[in-house]
Protein backbone atom coordinates (compact mmCIF):
# COMPACT_ATOMS: atom_id res chain seq x y z
CA UNK A 1 0.00 0.00 0.00
CA UNK A 2 1.79 3.10 -1.18
CA UNK A 3 1.03 6.67 0.74
CA UNK A 4 1.44 10.45 -0.53
CA UNK A 5 1.63 13.19 0.35
CA UNK A 6 -0.55 16.14 -0.69
CA UNK A 7 1.86 18.67 0.61
CA UNK A 8 5.60 16.47 0.43
CA UNK A 9 7.18 19.93 1.19
CA UNK A 10 5.90 19.78 4.90
CA UNK A 11 6.85 16.78 5.75
CA UNK A 12 10.33 17.41 6.84
CA UNK A 13 8.37 19.08 10.02
CA UNK A 14 7.80 15.62 11.29
CA UNK A 15 11.95 15.46 12.21
CA UNK A 16 11.95 18.79 12.79
CA UNK A 17 9.25 19.58 15.38
CA UNK A 18 10.38 16.52 17.47
CA UNK A 19 14.25 17.86 17.80
CA UNK A 20 12.86 21.02 17.88
CA UNK A 21 10.64 20.14 21.07
CA UNK A 22 13.11 17.60 22.95
CA UNK A 23 15.96 20.80 22.28
CA UNK A 24 13.56 23.43 24.34
CA UNK A 25 12.41 21.33 27.29
CA UNK A 26 15.71 20.47 27.82
CA UNK A 27 16.91 24.06 27.55
CA UNK A 28 13.79 24.94 30.46
CA UNK A 29 15.18 21.75 32.64
CA UNK A 30 18.07 23.06 32.73
CA UNK A 31 17.32 26.65 33.57
CA UNK A 32 14.30 25.82 35.95
CA UNK A 33 17.09 23.62 38.04
CA UNK A 34 19.34 26.41 37.81
CA UNK A 35 16.77 29.00 39.76
CA UNK A 36 16.32 26.21 42.08
CA UNK A 37 20.14 25.97 42.85
CA UNK A 38 20.02 29.64 43.55
CA UNK A 39 17.17 29.05 46.16
CA UNK A 40 19.73 27.33 48.66
CA UNK A 41 20.81 23.76 49.23
CA UNK A 42 18.66 21.08 46.87
CA UNK A 43 17.22 18.83 50.10
CA UNK A 44 16.23 22.08 52.00
CA UNK A 45 14.48 23.44 48.30
CA UNK A 46 13.04 19.95 47.49
CA UNK A 47 10.76 19.79 50.86
CA UNK A 48 10.08 23.03 49.63
CA UNK A 49 8.68 22.29 46.57
CA UNK A 50 5.98 20.55 45.21
CA UNK A 51 6.11 16.73 44.72
CA UNK A 52 6.48 16.71 40.94
CA UNK A 53 8.49 20.01 40.84
CA UNK A 54 11.72 18.00 40.43
CA UNK A 55 10.61 15.42 38.10
CA UNK A 56 12.88 14.13 35.43
CA UNK A 57 11.07 15.61 31.78
CA UNK A 58 11.71 12.70 30.07
CA UNK A 59 8.62 11.17 29.62
CA UNK A 60 7.23 14.83 28.63
CA UNK A 61 9.73 15.30 26.08
CA UNK A 62 8.44 12.56 24.35
CA UNK A 63 4.89 12.49 24.78
CA UNK A 64 5.36 16.01 22.68
CA UNK A 65 8.01 14.61 20.58
CA UNK A 66 5.46 11.88 19.28
CA UNK A 67 2.88 14.89 18.87
CA UNK A 68 5.05 16.88 17.04
CA UNK A 69 6.30 13.90 14.97
CA UNK A 70 2.42 13.33 14.39
CA UNK A 71 1.32 16.80 13.50
CA UNK A 72 4.58 17.47 10.68
CA UNK A 73 2.63 14.04 9.50
CA UNK A 74 -0.80 15.54 9.30
CA UNK A 75 -0.17 18.58 7.76
CA UNK A 76 1.40 17.10 4.97
CA UNK A 77 -1.61 15.47 3.58
CA UNK A 78 -0.92 11.53 3.58
CA UNK A 79 -3.22 10.07 1.14
CA UNK A 80 -3.74 5.94 0.96
CA UNK A 81 -6.54 3.37 -0.32
CA UNK A 82 -8.45 4.27 -2.56
CA UNK A 83 -12.24 5.75 -2.96
CA UNK A 84 -14.50 6.70 -5.82
CA UNK A 85 -15.91 9.81 -6.59
CA UNK A 86 -19.36 8.99 -8.30
CA UNK A 87 -20.89 12.15 -10.18
CA UNK A 88 -24.36 12.41 -12.15
CA UNK A 89 -24.59 13.58 -15.40
CA UNK A 90 -26.87 13.61 -18.73
CA UNK A 91 -26.21 12.25 -21.85
CA UNK A 92 -26.32 10.81 -25.18
CA UNK A 93 -25.52 7.96 -26.90
CA UNK A 94 -23.02 8.88 -29.51
CA UNK A 95 -20.96 6.53 -31.93
CA UNK A 96 -17.77 7.90 -33.48
CA UNK A 97 -16.68 6.41 -36.71
CA UNK A 98 -13.19 7.26 -37.34
CA UNK A 99 -11.56 6.99 -40.66
CA UNK A 100 -8.43 4.70 -40.12
CA UNK A 101 -7.11 4.63 -44.01
CA UNK A 102 -4.10 5.28 -44.98
CA UNK A 103 -4.83 8.57 -46.41
CA UNK A 104 -5.45 9.74 -43.37
CA UNK A 105 -1.61 9.81 -42.50
CA UNK A 106 -1.41 12.59 -45.14
CA UNK A 107 0.34 16.04 -43.68
CA UNK A 108 -1.82 18.30 -45.35
CA UNK A 109 -3.21 18.74 -41.63
CA UNK A 110 -0.36 18.69 -39.02
CA UNK A 111 0.80 16.70 -38.26
CA UNK A 112 -1.13 14.14 -40.56
CA UNK A 113 -4.78 13.80 -40.47
CA UNK A 114 -5.43 11.06 -38.47
CA UNK A 115 -3.52 12.99 -35.56
CA UNK A 116 -5.85 15.67 -35.38
CA UNK A 117 -8.88 13.91 -35.69
CA UNK A 118 -7.56 11.98 -32.22
CA UNK A 119 -7.10 15.36 -30.88
CA UNK A 120 -10.58 16.50 -31.56
CA UNK A 121 -12.41 13.12 -30.39
CA UNK A 122 -10.45 13.76 -27.11
CA UNK A 123 -11.63 17.30 -26.76
CA UNK A 124 -15.10 16.50 -27.82
CA UNK A 125 -14.89 13.84 -24.86
CA UNK A 126 -14.07 16.24 -22.56
CA UNK A 127 -16.90 18.08 -22.95
CA UNK A 128 -19.12 15.59 -22.61
CA UNK A 129 -18.85 13.88 -19.46
CA UNK A 130 -21.96 12.43 -19.32
CA UNK A 131 -22.46 10.71 -23.06
CA UNK A 132 -22.38 7.08 -23.45
CA UNK A 133 -19.35 6.84 -26.39
CA UNK A 134 -19.21 3.73 -28.99
CA UNK A 135 -15.85 3.61 -31.79
CA UNK A 136 -16.17 2.33 -35.01
CA UNK A 137 -12.69 2.56 -36.85
CA UNK A 138 -12.98 2.03 -40.60
CA UNK A 139 -11.11 1.76 -43.74
CA UNK A 140 -12.36 -0.52 -46.46
CA UNK A 141 -14.91 -2.14 -43.89
CA UNK A 142 -15.81 -1.33 -40.22
CA UNK A 143 -14.63 -2.45 -36.90
CA UNK A 144 -16.35 -2.10 -33.41
CA UNK A 145 -13.39 -1.15 -31.31
CA UNK A 146 -15.77 -0.60 -28.08
CA UNK A 147 -19.29 -0.54 -27.66
CA UNK A 148 -21.16 2.62 -26.11
CA UNK A 149 -19.62 2.97 -22.50
CA UNK A 150 -19.05 5.61 -20.28
CA UNK A 151 -15.42 4.07 -19.54
CA UNK A 152 -13.53 7.12 -20.39
CA UNK A 153 -9.96 5.29 -20.37
CA UNK A 154 -11.00 2.35 -21.91
CA UNK A 155 -12.16 4.85 -25.21
CA UNK A 156 -8.58 6.66 -24.42
CA UNK A 157 -6.68 3.30 -24.87
CA UNK A 158 -8.47 2.85 -28.06
CA UNK A 159 -7.91 5.98 -29.32
CA UNK A 160 -4.30 5.63 -28.47
CA UNK A 161 -3.88 2.53 -30.84
CA UNK A 162 -6.09 3.84 -33.68
CA UNK A 163 -4.08 3.61 -36.65
CA UNK A 164 -4.08 2.01 -40.08
CA UNK A 165 -3.10 -1.67 -39.29
CA UNK A 166 -6.47 -1.81 -36.67
CA UNK A 167 -8.66 -2.46 -40.29
CA UNK A 168 -8.16 -5.49 -41.97
CA UNK A 169 -9.12 -4.39 -45.98
CA UNK A 170 -7.27 -1.11 -47.05
CA UNK A 171 -9.62 1.48 -49.24
CA UNK A 172 -12.20 3.51 -47.58
CA UNK A 173 -16.21 2.73 -47.59
CA UNK A 174 -18.65 5.50 -45.75
CA UNK A 175 -21.38 3.53 -46.52
CA UNK A 176 -20.34 0.83 -44.21
CA UNK A 177 -18.94 2.90 -41.62
CA UNK A 178 -22.41 4.29 -41.53
CA UNK A 179 -24.33 1.23 -41.40
CA UNK A 180 -22.47 -0.12 -38.75
CA UNK A 181 -22.78 2.79 -36.49
CA UNK A 182 -26.60 2.84 -36.91
CA UNK A 183 -26.94 -1.41 -35.74
CA UNK A 184 -24.08 -0.20 -33.15
CA UNK A 185 -26.63 2.42 -31.71
CA UNK A 186 -29.45 0.21 -32.18
CA UNK A 187 -28.43 -2.44 -30.36
CA UNK A 188 -29.69 -1.18 -27.19
CA UNK A 189 -32.61 0.67 -25.56
CA UNK A 190 -32.25 3.87 -24.31
CA UNK A 191 -33.60 7.55 -22.98
CA UNK A 192 -31.74 9.54 -24.79
CA UNK A 193 -31.19 10.22 -28.58
CA UNK A 194 -28.35 8.75 -31.13
CA UNK A 195 -26.21 10.74 -32.48
CA UNK A 196 -23.81 9.32 -35.31
CA UNK A 197 -20.28 11.28 -35.57
CA UNK A 198 -18.58 10.74 -39.01
CA UNK A 199 -14.77 11.99 -39.24
CA UNK A 200 -12.74 11.89 -42.65
CA UNK A 201 -10.98 13.28 -45.22
CA UNK A 202 -14.19 11.84 -47.22
CA UNK A 203 -11.76 10.06 -50.20
CA UNK A 204 -14.59 6.99 -50.27
CA UNK A 205 -14.33 4.79 -53.24
CA UNK A 206 -18.32 3.74 -53.53
CA UNK A 207 -21.07 5.14 -55.15
CA UNK A 208 -22.18 8.23 -53.68
CA UNK A 209 -25.85 7.18 -53.75
CA UNK A 210 -24.42 4.35 -51.65
CA UNK A 211 -23.59 6.60 -49.18
CA UNK A 212 -26.73 8.67 -49.55
CA UNK A 213 -29.23 5.34 -48.84
CA UNK A 214 -27.38 4.26 -45.39
CA UNK A 215 -27.13 8.16 -44.24
CA UNK A 216 -31.19 7.99 -44.97
CA UNK A 217 -31.94 4.71 -43.24
CA UNK A 218 -30.06 6.32 -40.71
CA UNK A 219 -31.72 9.21 -39.97
CA UNK A 220 -35.01 7.09 -40.36
CA UNK A 221 -34.10 5.62 -36.92
CA UNK A 222 -33.83 8.89 -35.64
CA UNK A 223 -30.29 8.78 -35.64
CA UNK A 224 -28.58 12.45 -36.16
CA UNK A 225 -25.80 12.51 -38.35
CA UNK A 226 -22.78 14.72 -37.95
CA UNK A 227 -19.93 14.23 -40.27
CA UNK A 228 -16.29 16.33 -39.77
CA UNK A 229 -13.89 16.76 -42.31
CA UNK A 230 -10.02 16.96 -42.25
CA UNK A 231 -7.08 17.68 -45.18
CA UNK A 232 -6.85 19.99 -47.60
CA UNK A 233 -8.25 19.87 -51.31
CA UNK A 234 -4.61 20.50 -52.43
CA UNK A 235 -3.94 17.17 -50.91
CA UNK A 236 -0.87 15.69 -49.82
CA UNK A 237 1.61 12.82 -50.35
CA UNK A 238 1.15 9.43 -47.44
CA UNK A 239 4.30 8.75 -46.00
CA UNK A 240 4.59 5.79 -45.09
CA UNK A 241 7.19 3.04 -43.26
CA UNK A 242 8.45 -0.32 -44.79
CA UNK A 243 10.77 -1.75 -42.67
CA UNK A 244 13.16 0.85 -41.20
CA UNK A 245 13.20 3.30 -43.77
CA UNK A 246 10.87 6.02 -44.63
CA UNK A 247 8.88 6.30 -48.26
CA UNK A 248 5.88 7.43 -49.68
CA UNK A 249 2.86 5.66 -50.92
CA UNK A 250 2.54 4.31 -54.09
CA UNK A 251 -0.13 2.72 -56.45
CA UNK A 252 -0.38 -0.51 -58.81
CA UNK A 253 1.71 1.35 -61.65
CA UNK A 254 4.39 3.37 -59.27
CA UNK A 255 3.29 6.56 -59.24
CA UNK A 256 3.41 8.58 -55.61
CA UNK A 257 -0.33 9.15 -54.30
CA UNK A 258 -1.50 12.38 -53.84
CA UNK A 259 -4.23 12.19 -51.39
CA UNK A 260 -7.05 14.91 -51.43
CA UNK A 261 -10.12 15.92 -49.19
CA UNK A 262 -13.65 14.88 -51.01
CA UNK A 263 -16.27 17.15 -49.10
CA UNK A 264 -18.76 16.41 -51.27
CA UNK A 265 -19.25 12.47 -49.90
CA UNK A 266 -19.47 14.38 -46.27
CA UNK A 267 -21.95 16.92 -47.27
CA UNK A 268 -23.92 14.36 -48.52
CA UNK A 269 -24.56 11.91 -46.32
CA UNK A 270 -25.14 15.04 -43.81
CA UNK A 271 -27.47 16.71 -46.19
CA UNK A 272 -29.10 13.17 -46.37
CA UNK A 273 -29.65 12.44 -43.16
CA UNK A 274 -30.73 16.13 -42.42
CA UNK A 275 -27.39 16.39 -40.12
CA UNK A 276 -24.66 18.76 -40.01
CA UNK A 277 -21.80 18.91 -42.04
CA UNK A 278 -18.52 20.46 -40.50
CA UNK A 279 -15.85 21.60 -43.18
CA UNK A 280 -12.69 20.48 -42.95
CA UNK A 281 -11.15 24.53 -43.37
CA UNK A 282 -13.08 25.37 -40.13
CA UNK A 283 -11.44 25.82 -37.02
CA UNK A 284 -12.34 24.24 -33.10
CA UNK A 285 -14.46 21.08 -34.90
CA UNK A 286 -15.05 19.88 -31.21
CA UNK A 287 -17.36 22.78 -30.19
CA UNK A 288 -19.31 22.79 -32.98
CA UNK A 289 -19.55 19.01 -33.40
CA UNK A 290 -21.22 19.90 -29.69
CA UNK A 291 -23.27 22.92 -30.67
CA UNK A 292 -24.63 20.43 -33.34
CA UNK A 293 -25.95 18.23 -30.65
CA UNK A 294 -26.84 20.00 -27.72
CA UNK A 295 -30.58 20.14 -29.01
CA UNK A 296 -30.51 16.65 -27.95
CA UNK A 297 -32.43 14.51 -25.82
CA UNK A 298 -30.15 13.48 -22.71
CA UNK A 299 -30.68 10.75 -20.32
CA UNK A 300 -29.67 10.73 -16.58
CA UNK A 301 -26.77 8.59 -15.67
CA UNK A 302 -24.71 7.96 -12.77
CA UNK A 303 -21.03 7.71 -14.08
CA UNK A 304 -17.53 7.46 -12.22
CA UNK A 305 -15.38 10.45 -11.95
CA UNK A 306 -12.28 7.63 -11.48
CA UNK A 307 -10.80 6.74 -7.67
CA UNK A 308 -8.42 8.86 -5.60
CA UNK A 309 -6.82 8.09 -3.09
CA UNK A 310 -8.22 8.51 0.21
CA UNK A 311 -7.01 11.50 2.88
CA UNK A 312 -5.46 9.68 6.16
CA UNK A 313 -4.50 13.38 8.35
CA UNK A 314 -6.88 12.19 11.17
CA UNK A 315 -5.50 9.25 11.82
CA UNK A 316 -2.74 11.44 12.96
CA UNK A 317 -3.96 14.51 14.12
CA UNK A 318 -6.17 12.49 16.49
CA UNK A 319 -3.50 10.78 18.31
CA UNK A 320 -1.91 14.16 18.58
CA UNK A 321 -4.36 15.92 19.85
CA UNK A 322 -4.96 13.17 22.96
CA UNK A 323 -0.77 12.96 23.50
CA UNK A 324 -1.43 17.28 24.21
CA UNK A 325 -4.53 16.95 26.32
CA UNK A 326 -2.91 14.21 27.94
CA UNK A 327 0.24 16.05 28.77
CA UNK A 328 -1.98 18.99 30.28
CA UNK A 329 -3.60 16.89 32.35
CA UNK A 330 -0.18 14.98 34.26
CA UNK A 331 1.29 18.64 34.34
CA UNK A 332 -1.58 20.25 36.06
CA UNK A 333 -1.07 16.97 38.75
CA UNK A 334 0.67 17.96 42.12
CA UNK A 335 2.90 15.14 43.35
CA UNK A 336 0.08 11.72 43.71
CA UNK A 337 -3.22 14.32 44.81
CA UNK A 338 -5.82 12.02 43.16
CA UNK A 339 -7.93 14.16 40.15
CA UNK A 340 -10.58 16.77 40.92
CA UNK A 341 -14.26 16.61 39.55
CA UNK A 342 -12.86 19.25 36.89
CA UNK A 343 -10.14 16.33 35.86
CA UNK A 344 -12.70 13.80 35.57
CA UNK A 345 -15.00 16.23 33.72
CA UNK A 346 -11.91 16.72 31.13
CA UNK A 347 -11.13 12.83 30.41
CA UNK A 348 -14.78 12.07 29.98
CA UNK A 349 -14.82 13.79 26.16
CA UNK A 350 -11.96 11.88 25.58
CA UNK A 351 -13.79 8.54 26.79
CA UNK A 352 -16.45 9.53 24.92
CA UNK A 353 -14.36 9.63 21.30
CA UNK A 354 -12.38 6.33 22.37
CA UNK A 355 -15.84 4.73 22.83
CA UNK A 356 -16.91 5.94 19.57
CA UNK A 357 -13.79 5.14 17.42
CA UNK A 358 -14.24 1.10 18.88
CA UNK A 359 -18.13 1.25 17.92
CA UNK A 360 -16.54 2.02 14.02
CA UNK A 361 -13.68 -0.72 15.00
CA UNK A 362 -16.49 -3.36 15.50
CA UNK A 363 -19.07 -2.16 12.33
CA UNK A 364 -16.04 -2.52 10.75
CA UNK A 365 -14.90 -6.06 11.58
CA UNK A 366 -18.67 -6.66 10.93
CA UNK A 367 -18.25 -6.31 7.17
CA UNK A 368 -15.04 -8.23 7.29
CA UNK A 369 -17.40 -11.00 8.82
CA UNK A 370 -19.95 -10.86 6.45
CA UNK A 371 -17.13 -11.30 3.72
CA UNK A 372 -15.75 -13.82 4.86
CA UNK A 373 -19.04 -16.12 5.55
CA UNK A 374 -19.60 -14.55 1.63
CA UNK A 375 -16.18 -15.95 0.41
CA UNK A 376 -16.59 -19.68 2.75
CA UNK A 377 -20.18 -19.80 1.10
CA UNK A 378 -18.84 -19.53 -2.66
CA UNK A 379 -16.25 -21.94 -2.18
CA UNK A 380 -18.49 -24.20 -0.87
CA UNK A 381 -20.55 -23.88 -4.52
CA UNK A 382 -23.22 -21.93 -3.18
CA UNK A 383 -23.30 -19.37 -5.32
CA UNK A 384 -26.64 -17.59 -4.70
CA UNK A 385 -26.44 -17.45 -0.66
CA UNK A 386 -22.38 -15.75 -1.59
CA UNK A 387 -23.92 -13.37 -3.39
CA UNK A 388 -26.87 -12.32 -1.27
CA UNK A 389 -24.15 -12.10 1.39
CA UNK A 390 -21.92 -9.65 -1.08
CA UNK A 391 -25.21 -7.80 -1.51
CA UNK A 392 -26.18 -7.30 1.95
CA UNK A 393 -22.06 -6.23 2.60
CA UNK A 394 -22.55 -3.65 -0.19
CA UNK A 395 -26.04 -2.44 1.03
CA UNK A 396 -23.53 -1.96 4.77
CA UNK A 397 -21.64 0.55 2.48
CA UNK A 398 -18.71 -1.52 1.02
CA UNK A 399 -18.70 -0.06 -2.67
CA UNK A 400 -14.48 -1.29 -3.00
CA UNK A 401 -13.89 -2.76 -6.45
CA UNK A 402 -12.61 -6.15 -4.98
CA UNK A 403 -16.57 -6.33 -3.19
CA UNK A 404 -18.49 -5.74 -6.21
CA UNK A 405 -16.24 -7.99 -8.15
CA UNK A 406 -17.06 -10.65 -5.62
CA UNK A 407 -20.67 -9.93 -5.78
CA UNK A 408 -20.63 -10.15 -9.62
CA UNK A 409 -18.44 -13.19 -9.96
CA UNK A 410 -21.09 -14.73 -7.57
CA UNK A 411 -23.95 -13.95 -9.72
CA UNK A 412 -21.28 -15.35 -12.44
CA UNK A 413 -21.03 -18.60 -10.97
CA UNK A 414 -25.16 -19.35 -10.74
CA UNK A 415 -26.06 -18.24 -14.04
CA UNK A 416 -27.55 -14.78 -13.17
CA UNK A 417 -26.16 -13.39 -16.35
CA UNK A 418 -27.72 -10.15 -16.75
CA UNK A 419 -27.03 -9.05 -13.40
CA UNK A 420 -23.23 -10.06 -13.36
CA UNK A 421 -22.58 -8.05 -15.89
CA UNK A 422 -24.11 -4.86 -14.66
CA UNK A 423 -22.13 -5.13 -11.42
CA UNK A 424 -18.93 -6.38 -13.06
CA UNK A 425 -19.30 -3.22 -15.48
CA UNK A 426 -18.79 -1.32 -12.50
CA UNK A 427 -16.11 -3.29 -10.78
CA UNK A 428 -14.40 -2.89 -14.14
CA UNK A 429 -14.21 1.03 -13.50
CA UNK A 430 -11.91 0.48 -10.67
CA UNK A 431 -8.30 1.61 -11.08
CA UNK A 432 -6.60 -1.41 -9.10
CA UNK A 433 -5.04 -3.08 -12.35
CA UNK A 434 -5.78 -6.63 -10.66
CA UNK A 435 -9.21 -5.73 -9.86
CA UNK A 436 -9.75 -4.10 -13.11
CA UNK A 437 -8.18 -7.35 -15.07
CA UNK A 438 -9.92 -9.82 -13.47
CA UNK A 439 -13.54 -7.55 -13.49
CA UNK A 440 -12.84 -7.21 -17.37
CA UNK A 441 -12.36 -10.84 -17.71
CA UNK A 442 -15.43 -12.25 -15.93
CA UNK A 443 -17.40 -9.61 -17.66
CA UNK A 444 -16.16 -11.05 -20.99
CA UNK A 445 -17.20 -14.05 -19.88
CA UNK A 446 -20.72 -13.26 -19.05
CA UNK A 447 -21.07 -11.08 -22.49
CA UNK A 448 -19.72 -14.75 -24.26
CA UNK A 449 -22.14 -16.91 -22.20
CA UNK A 450 -25.07 -14.92 -22.97
CA UNK A 451 -23.86 -14.75 -26.97
CA UNK A 452 -23.53 -18.63 -26.68
CA UNK A 453 -27.11 -19.27 -25.62
CA UNK A 454 -29.12 -16.87 -27.48
CA UNK A 455 -30.75 -17.26 -30.78
CA UNK A 456 -28.72 -16.95 -33.50
CA UNK A 457 -30.48 -13.60 -34.62
CA UNK A 458 -29.78 -12.09 -31.01
CA UNK A 459 -26.04 -13.32 -30.19
CA UNK A 460 -24.21 -10.01 -31.70
CA UNK A 461 -24.75 -7.37 -28.75
CA UNK A 462 -23.55 -10.27 -26.44
CA UNK A 463 -21.06 -11.34 -28.37
CA UNK A 464 -19.56 -7.59 -29.40
CA UNK A 465 -19.70 -6.62 -25.94
CA UNK A 466 -17.63 -9.83 -25.32
CA UNK A 467 -15.15 -8.93 -28.00
CA UNK A 468 -15.30 -5.34 -26.28
CA UNK A 469 -14.24 -6.71 -22.90
CA UNK A 470 -11.58 -9.09 -23.96
CA UNK A 471 -9.68 -6.40 -26.30
CA UNK A 472 -9.44 -4.17 -22.94
CA UNK A 473 -8.30 -7.61 -20.73
CA UNK A 474 -5.44 -8.06 -24.03
CA UNK A 475 -4.32 -4.37 -23.90
CA UNK A 476 -3.76 -4.89 -20.09
CA UNK A 477 -1.99 -8.45 -19.84
CA UNK A 478 -1.22 -9.10 -24.21
CA UNK A 479 -0.03 -12.69 -22.79
CA UNK A 480 -3.24 -13.81 -21.24
CA UNK A 481 -4.19 -17.37 -23.64
CA UNK A 482 -7.11 -18.03 -21.86
CA UNK A 483 -8.63 -14.59 -23.09
CA UNK A 484 -7.33 -14.98 -26.38
CA UNK A 485 -8.86 -18.35 -26.91
CA UNK A 486 -12.76 -16.63 -25.29
CA UNK A 487 -11.70 -13.95 -27.84
CA UNK A 488 -11.83 -16.11 -31.03
CA UNK A 489 -14.58 -18.12 -29.46
CA UNK A 490 -16.82 -14.94 -29.55
CA UNK A 491 -15.59 -13.93 -32.72
CA UNK A 492 -16.32 -17.62 -34.56
CA UNK A 493 -19.63 -17.60 -32.83
CA UNK A 494 -20.38 -14.31 -34.34
CA UNK A 495 -18.83 -15.22 -37.70
CA UNK A 496 -21.21 -18.25 -38.03
CA UNK A 497 -24.43 -16.68 -36.85
CA UNK A 498 -23.20 -13.91 -39.94
CA UNK A 499 -23.05 -10.93 -37.29
CA UNK A 500 -20.77 -8.18 -39.35
CA UNK A 501 -18.28 -5.80 -37.60
CA UNK A 502 -16.41 -8.49 -35.44
CA UNK A 503 -13.79 -8.53 -37.90
CA UNK A 504 -11.17 -11.59 -39.05
CA UNK A 505 -11.90 -15.36 -39.43
CA UNK A 506 -10.76 -18.28 -38.20
CA UNK A 507 -11.39 -22.28 -38.48
CA UNK A 508 -14.17 -23.55 -36.48
CA UNK A 509 -13.79 -25.24 -33.39
CA UNK A 510 -16.04 -28.47 -32.85
CA UNK A 511 -16.73 -28.26 -29.49
CA UNK A 512 -15.02 -25.25 -28.29
CA UNK A 513 -15.57 -23.85 -24.35
CA UNK A 514 -15.41 -20.79 -22.85
CA UNK A 515 -12.45 -20.31 -20.61
CA UNK A 516 -12.95 -18.56 -17.08
CA UNK A 517 -11.16 -16.69 -14.44
CA UNK A 518 -10.37 -18.41 -11.61
CA UNK A 519 -12.83 -16.37 -9.23
CA UNK A 520 -11.04 -15.29 -6.04
CA UNK A 521 -14.29 -14.27 -3.68
CA UNK A 522 -12.21 -13.48 -0.54
CA UNK A 523 -11.43 -10.07 -1.85
CA UNK A 524 -7.60 -11.45 -1.60
CA UNK A 525 -6.38 -10.76 -5.28
CA UNK A 526 -3.23 -11.76 -3.92
CA UNK A 527 -1.57 -12.61 -7.45
CA UNK A 528 1.45 -10.96 -8.19
CA UNK A 529 -0.04 -8.06 -11.08
CA UNK A 530 2.17 -8.92 -14.60
CA UNK A 531 3.22 -5.25 -15.46
CA UNK A 532 2.54 -5.12 -19.17
CA UNK A 533 4.08 -2.06 -21.63
CA UNK A 534 0.93 -1.12 -23.16
CA UNK A 535 3.06 -0.36 -26.70
CA UNK A 536 3.67 -4.06 -26.25
CA UNK A 537 0.18 -4.84 -25.73
CA UNK A 538 -1.08 -3.19 -28.79
CA UNK A 539 1.39 -4.64 -30.67
CA UNK A 540 0.37 -8.11 -29.47
CA UNK A 541 -3.58 -7.08 -30.41
CA UNK A 542 -2.65 -6.24 -33.12
CA UNK A 543 -0.73 -9.43 -34.08
CA UNK A 544 -3.70 -11.76 -32.84
CA UNK A 545 -5.28 -9.30 -35.68
CA UNK A 546 -3.38 -10.24 -38.82
CA UNK A 547 -3.41 -13.60 -37.93
CA UNK A 548 -7.04 -13.93 -38.40
CA UNK A 549 -6.15 -11.65 -41.89
CA UNK A 550 -3.90 -14.15 -43.23
CA UNK A 551 -6.26 -16.91 -42.12
CA UNK A 552 -9.15 -15.17 -44.12
CA UNK A 553 -8.34 -13.40 -47.75
CA UNK A 554 -10.57 -10.58 -48.22
CA UNK A 555 -11.05 -8.98 -51.82
CA UNK A 556 -8.85 -5.55 -52.92
CA UNK A 557 -10.63 -1.98 -52.45
CA UNK A 558 -12.40 -1.26 -55.65
CA UNK A 559 -10.01 0.29 -58.22
CA UNK A 560 -7.41 -0.83 -56.61
CA UNK A 561 -7.30 1.96 -54.67
CA UNK A 562 -5.98 0.48 -51.11
CA UNK A 563 -5.31 4.32 -49.23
Amino acid sequence: MMMTFDYLWLLPLAVILPIAIVWLLARADRQRRARFARLGEPEIVQRLLPPNAMRSMRWRAARLATAGALVGIGISGPRWGTEQTIIRARGIDMVFALDASLSMLATDDKPNRLTRMKQEVRRLRAMSAGDRVGVIAFAGRSYVLSPLTIDAGALDLFLDNLDPSVVGQAGSSLAKAIRQGTDLLLLTRTGADRALVIMSDGEAFEDIQDVVAEARRAAQQGISIVTVGFGTTAGSTIPIKEGNTNTLKRDDSGQIVVTQYHPEFLKAAADAARGTFIDASLSDKATRVRAALASLRRQQRVASAGETKTPRYQWFLFPAMLLLVLDTLLAERRGKRKPTAAVTAALTPAVTAASAAVLLFLAGCAAQTGSAAAARAFHAKQYSQAAAMYRKVIDQGDHTGPTLYNYGTSLLAGDSLTQATEVLDRAAESKDPEVRYRSLFNLGLAHLKRGLAAPQQQADEPLDAALAAYKKVLLLRSADLDAKWNYELALRKKQQGGGGGGGGSGQSNPSPSPQAQAPKPSGGLGQRQAEQLLGSAAREERDVQAKRQRQSRVEPPPGGKDW
